[in-house]
C-alpha cells in the first residue's frame, strides 16, 4: 500500500534503509472500511505467505489497506532485535519478554520493523488505529520500551501487508478471508498458536468444522 499515514519505518540496523511513504490528505473513505478489524485467511487458502493467518488492519482508505499479520512468529527474538538496532535493555524492561518473538507482519517492506501497540500513546510516527491501538514505526517507542517507560502490550512484526485499492475486497468477494472486529485480547494476550482459532471463535465458528465443509465441497 503506498501513500499511507505512517511515516518513516523503524531502522534495522545492516537492512535497507527506505521507509513507507509519507502520507497525503485524505479525499474521500471506502465504502468498506475494516480498519481495527481481523481478516481471517479461510481454511482453504494455499497461499504461502497467509494461509493460516490472521491480520490486523491498521488502515484502510481510498489508497488501498495496511494491516500485520499477528500469528506468525520469525526465528527473531526481541532481545535479538534490541541488539541489531542498538538499544541497550534495562533492568526495568516494559511489556514484552526478552525471549518473545517479532512477528513476519508481511510481505511489504520486511527489512524494517513496525509495532502495534496499546495503549495508543503517541510517538514519532504512530497511526492511532483506534483510541486504544496505534500502529507506530518510529524507534522511540522501542527506546522507551527498554527504559521500562513503553507500553505494556505489543507485538513488533518485521514487515506489513498491503493491498492496493479494491484488491482486498475482490479477495474478500472470492471468499478468501472472513472479518470480524478485532478483539485487544487476541491481538496482544493469546499464545500465537491460539489466535486463529480465538479469531474464529469471535464469528461463532469452529475452524474445524469450516475446514470439513471446505473439504465435501
Amino acid at each position: 500500500m503506498k501513500n499511507s499515514k505512517v511515516g518513516k519505518s523503524l531502522p534495522m540496523k545492516g537492512l535497507s534503509r527506505g521507509g513507507a511513504e509519507a502520507g497525503q490528505t485524505r479525499t474521500a473513505q471506502p465504502e468498506l472500511n475494516l480498519a481495527n478489524h481481523f481478516l481471517i485467511a479461510m481454511p482453504a487458502m494455499q497461499d504461502p505467505i497467509f494461509g493460516g493467518t490472521v491480520v490486523y488492519v491498521c488502515e484502510h482508505n481510498e489508497k488501498g489497506v495496511l494491516g500485520v499479520v499477528i500469528n506468525k512468529p520469525t526465528d527473531m527474538t526481541m532481545e535479538s532485535l534490541f541488539e541489531r538496532i542498538d538499544i541497550k535493555l534495562g533492568d526495568g524492561m516494559s511489556g514484552p519478554k526478552v525471549s518473545d518473538p517479532i512477528m513476519f507482519g508481511g510481505p511489504v517492506q520486511d527489512d524494517r520493523g513496525f509495532v502495534l501497540h496499546s495503549p495508543a500513546r503517541h510517538y514519532s510516527s504512530s497511526l492511532a488505529v483506534t483510541d486504544d491501538v496505534a500502529f507506530t514505526t518510529s524507534i522511540d517507542v522501542l527506546e522507551a520500551v527498554a527504559k521500562g517507560e513503553g507500553p505494556q502490550r505489543l507485538l513488533v512484526s518485521i514487515g506489513y501487508a498491503g493491498w492496493s485499492p479494491g484488491q482486498l475486497e475482490e479477495e474478500i468477494g472470492r471468499n478468501g478471508w472472513l472479518t470480524v472486529g478485532a478483539d485487544a485480547h487476541v491481538l496482544f494476550d493469546l499464545p500465537i498458536e491460539e489466535r486463529y482459532t480465538a479469531a474464529m471463535k469471535l464469528l461463532g465458528i469452529d475452524p474445524l468444522m469450516l475446514a470439513s465443509e471446505a473439504g465435501h465441497a
